[in-house]
């Protein structure tokens, strides 16, 4: 039998599934480029990251060189010129004309009440009925003494005439008929009888006395209105029981306002106090809860400063007959005052030292310079400034503490600062 033919060398195997290390001929030679292509890109990007960062850091201490040497950013505002009559808004809260906290004057219990909050009540309306069983009883114990007394009175009359009478024939009988000693028992006997009557009339003033006090408070069971006006509370309800008194335990029946006219309180700044101490300074009411301003006049003042606020206390009298305010409302008062300075400007504006207050006056060459001033009238947000700054003038807002006299500066978009509204007073 023949053998079995070889199979090719290119596809035969070695024992035990070795597999052939031959290689093509170039195999080395395009490992070498590919690796040199690597290295050339890593170089590359370094080289180009490299110079980004310089470019970079160059970039920043360009700006920083810039931003160190060139002048500061300030805001300014230019001043302008104080009209001949300022309006000084102030805030203000109304309060009303007449207020009052009815409590009950006698004990007992709700047996009624016929009004409720938001009614309008007339001067001695019915507000509510107390139901007093024990007053009552008070007043029928008071009732029966003082006829008791008057009977005793009656008593005491018939015995004291019946004394004088016997007292009269006594002291008119002849000499001899009556010892003396019986003459002087009788006139004791009146007298005694005359006294003891004046004590119970006296006792009967007395008795009179409390049973008109019991009568005067059965009047207050019914609870009354004591001026015309509106209920704004109402604390009661049937059967509830109440006592008589104001004290911090005793609960309140009704609470009550009277609203026209109204007071308007308002705290003035002591730089305008002087002005505004005078009465019938007109003023002008604004409430965001009520359309339209209102008018009124100064009526009171408290003509001093309260010297934790700085503040004084004056009263506006404003008519209110429609009701169209009511008591506790935020409100706005302004009035008219006559121009004190001679400039208006922010009170940003003002630096504050040991000197005194100062501004700080950009001038066209863009240099500062610190001009002293004097406050003619401050009122919160603006100040007026009296000599030394003139309509026109730009001043620095909120100005930097390394900011010196005489250093050079950038104003902030000059053309909107020149332009900037001056707010604070309406």
């Amino acid at each position: 039998m023949p053998p079995p033919e070889k199979l090719p060398d290119d596809t035969s195997r070695e024992e035990g599934g070795a597999v052939s290390t031959e290689f093509e001929p170039d195999t080395g030679r395009r490992l070498k480029k590919g690796a040199m292509i690597a290295v050339s890109v890593l170089i590359a990007g370094f080289i180009v990251v490299r110079m980004v960062r310089f470019f970079d850091e160059r970039a920043v201490a360009n700006a920083s060189e810039i931003a160190y040497t060139a002048p500061p950013l300030v805001d300014v505002v230019v001043a302008h010129a104080v009209k001949s009559a300022q309006s000084l808004a102030l805030p203000g809260q109304t309060a009303a004309w007449y207020e009052s906290t009815i409590y009950a004057r006698v004990n007992g219990y709700v047996a009624k009440w016929v009004v409720d909050i938001g009614d309008h009540v007339k001067k001695g309306q019915l507000l509510a009925t107390i139901e007093t069983p024990e007053l009552d009883a008070e007043l029928a114990a008071a009732r029966s003494a003082l006829k008791a007394s008057q009977a005793q009175v009656s008593a005491r009359e018939a015995e004291a005439q019946f004394a004088k009478t016997t007292n009269e024939r006594w002291r008119d009988a002849p000499k001899g008929v009556v010892s003396e000693q019986e003459r002087e028992s009788k006139k004791a006997d009146y007298n005694a009888s005359s006294a003891r009557l004046y004590a119970a009339q006296a006792q009967v003033a007395a008795d009179k006395s409390r049973v008109d006090q019991y009568e005067a408070l059965t009047q207050f069971k019914q609870v009354r209105a004591p001026f015309d006006g509106t209920i704004t509370e109402r604390k009661i309800d049937v059967g509830n029981l109440v006592t008589a008194g104001s004290s911090s335990t005793t609960t309140p029946l009704y609470r009550m306002t009277l609203n026209d006219p109204l007071r308007v309180f308002v705290d003035v700044p002591q730089s305008a106090a002087e002005e505004l101490m005078k009465q019938g300074v007109p003023a002008q009411i604004h409430s965001m809860g009520a359309a339209g301003v209102f008018s009124g006049k100064i009526a009171r003042s408290a003509e001093a400063i309260n010297p934790q606020a700085r503040t004084m206390r004056v009263e506006v009298d404003l008519p209110n007959a429609d009701n169209a305010l009511v008591p506790g409302m935020y409100v706005t008062v302004a009035f008219d005052l006559a121009a004190k300075g001679k400039v208006q400007v922010p009170a940003a504006a003002l630096v504050f030292r040991p000197k005194g207050p100062q501004v700080a006056r950009v001038g066209h060459d863009g240099k500062v310079e610190f001009v002293d001033v004097t406050i003619a009238r401050d009122d919160g947000g603006m100040v007026e400034l009296g000599p030394g700054v003139n309509p026109g003038d730009r001043l620095v807002l909120n100005i930097s503490s390394q900011i010196t006299s005489g250093e050079t500066v950038a104003v902030n978009a000059p053309a909107a600062a020149a332009e900037r509204p001056l707010t604070g007073r309406r």
